[in-house]
């Protein structure tokens, strides 16, 4: 997390806020910015905490930096670069836990069982049976990986198996169609609830938020002429998609 504490006078404050809402287009569009915040002080109103979670430091000094997106970010606010109090990197000592989606699904072998059923139902399908025709033995466990890292498991698909790079070679070109995408979903949730992958709406809900975007992204990058972003990291998913959540009693 990268914090950056500024002291802005009253009379720059408007002016201050617009120039950063505006510097939050780039900096949303920037694979490598996870999360930002700017928060004003209600002791002291011109005091501001700009928090901004990259994907490592590297990420930021290394990429966005380097990239046009930081042009575009910094020409917006580099009136107020002489505010600045401070500017560091931080990484969390201690924090309010709540298991993972990882955590409360159960785990490496409850992914490692949902993928092991749920492509054994898709070998023998007729919509989506013909896009695994030729599948290596050991892609339900990559799936299985690529899950786990997804919501909030270690990350071994970008270790072991090259990240979001490799994820996304294996659509490119496939022209996958809708009818394929919506199957695909139907037998991963067919296959849920096979294995018995926690039923909550907590859960279920932010399980399927990610499934739909991740197939409805794999659809647009399979087709002919697409053009994807060739480098980003593993997206993290959590429990936002539905209210907060709650521990049972």
């Amino acid at each position: 997390m990268e914090y950056i504490r500024y002291t802005v006078p009253a009379g720059r404050a408007a002016e201050f806020e617009a120039a950063y809402g505006r510097a939050a287009v780039p900096l949303g569009k920037a694979p490598q910015c996870l999360d930002y915040e700017l928060s004003t002080c209600v002791d002291e109103p011109d005091h501001y905490i700009l928090r901004i979670v990259w994907t490592s430091a590297q990420g930021h000094l290394e990429g966005f930096r380097k990239s046009e997106r930081f042009r575009e970010f910094f020409a917006e606010i580099q009136p107020y670069v002489t505010d600045i109090e401070e500017m560091r990197h931080y990484e969390r000592v201690l924090h309010k836990t709540e298991p993972t989606l990882f955590e409360w699904a159960g785990g490496e072998e409850a992914f490692s069982r949902l993928t092991e059923v749920f492509y054994g139902h898709v070998r023998k399908d007729d919509v989506v049976g013909p896009l695994f025709a030729h599948m290596d033995p050991g892609h339900p466990k990559y799936v299985a990986m690529w899950l786990g890292e997804v919501f909030g498991g270690p990350d071994r698909y970008t270790t072991e198996r090259g990240g979001y790079p490799h994820m996304l070679a294996q659509h490119l070109g496939k022209g996958i169609t809708e009818a394929q995408r919506r199957r695909w979903v139907s037998l991963l949730m067919d296959a849920a609830d096979e294995v018995g992958l926690p039923d909550d709406p907590e859960f279920r809900a932010a399980f399927a938020s990610y499934i739909e975007w991740g197939t409805r992204l794999a659809l647009a990058n399979s087709q002919p002429g697409a053009t994807p972003p060739t480098r980003a990291p593993v997206p993290r998913w959590g429990w936002g998609v539905a209210p907060p959540y709650q521990p049972s009693a």
